[in-house]
């Protein structure tokens, strides 16, 4: 098991195993008013609110964010390299990020959630299902309770996206991704740095594509098949599970950009790499959340 300081020179406080308390950052705050601003500017511009100032308000957090982005992991990058972690550290930075995995997997499991209340509870009862028979009988006599909800009770219509074309292609570009960063891992036990730096830039250029046809195929559901948004709960679910899902890509994409900015720098070590793990644990975990959304979003 390698260790999270990604070089193999240790200082004193390494060396003898003590816990390295960093001085105290301004980044967590400043993540904190980003991720304000990017959830404000995101709902006034859906909203259409606030004047229109919604785009600039996002702009402005998005900006924020890859500014504490670059400061953060300057610092843990020069502390790494200055051997300014032990062993301890090493735990603490392993539990860390499971813990965040964990977060993440209780995140998307709201939503899936809510996608399975819909389809198995809520839709039915709306076509009178259980002691709901008045709700169809009276309300919406002509509602037809089946999934994907193309037509709302209030009669607003839309189209379903199919798992064949763009998300049948994007499911193999991440697959592909896995295959390619699981090479690149290897490369870099093997102390194959060539091989390493060539594998894991294909890896991030994958995502990159796979965040390119997401946007090619949200163009296509809002103007062909007028899957909106506001299209119902088909609409809301299919764009929340989705949209979120692609922002975490763009953001595992991010990160092994940096590792990869790092192994053209001759930074880890087959046996210190802990840096390019977290990002490959990240991945793979986003991977199998496309899997999911594959299946229960677009074919199910």
């Amino acid at each position: 098991m390698s260790n999270s300081y990604d070089d193999p020179k240790q200082s004193t406080a390494a060396s003898s195993d003590e816990y390295y308390v960093p001085a105290a950052s301004g980044w967590p705050i400043l993540g904190a008013v980003a991720l304000f601003l990017i959830a404000l500017g995101a709902g006034a511009t859906v909203g259409d609110l606030l004047a229109g100032q919604g785009p600039w308000i996002l702009l402005t957090g998005v900006g924020l964010i890859l500014l504490m982005l670059t400061g953060w992991f300057r610092d843990v990058i020069t502390e790494s390299m200055g051997g300014l972690y032990s062993t301890q550290m090493d735990r603490s930075f392993r539990q860390g990020m499971s813990w965040f995995i964990f977060s993440e997997v209780m995140f998307f499991g709201a939503f899936f959630g809510a996608l399975f209340y819909i389809r198995m509870i809520a839709v039915p009862w709306l076509g009178g299902a259980s002691n709901n028979a008045m709700t169809n009988m009276v309300l919406w006599p002509d509602f037809v309770a089946d999934w994907p909800l193309v037509v709302t009770p209030d009669g607003t219509e839309t189209q379903a996206m199919g798992p064949i074309g763009l998300p049948l292609y994007n499911t193999i570009i991440l697959l592909t991704s896995s295959i390619t960063l699981h090479v690149a891992h290897l490369a870099l036990e093997n102390n194959q740095r060539r091989r390493l730096s060539l594998f894991l830039l294909v890896t991030v250029l994958l995502g990159g594509v796979f965040v390119y046809l997401q946007a090619v195929e949200y163009i296509h559901a809002y103007h062909e098949l007028n899957l909106r948004l506001e299209s119902g709960v088909y609409g809301n679910t299919f764009f929340m599970l989705t949209g979120f899902h692609g922002v975490h890509v763009t953001l595992g994409a991010i990160l092994l950009f940096i590792v990869w900015c790092r192994v053209l720098k001759g930074h880890f070590t087959p046996q210190h790499h802990f840096a390019f793990q977290a990002g490959a644990w990240y991945w793979h975990f986003v991977d199998v959340v496309w899997l999911c959304l594959f299946v229960f979003v677009y074919i199910l």
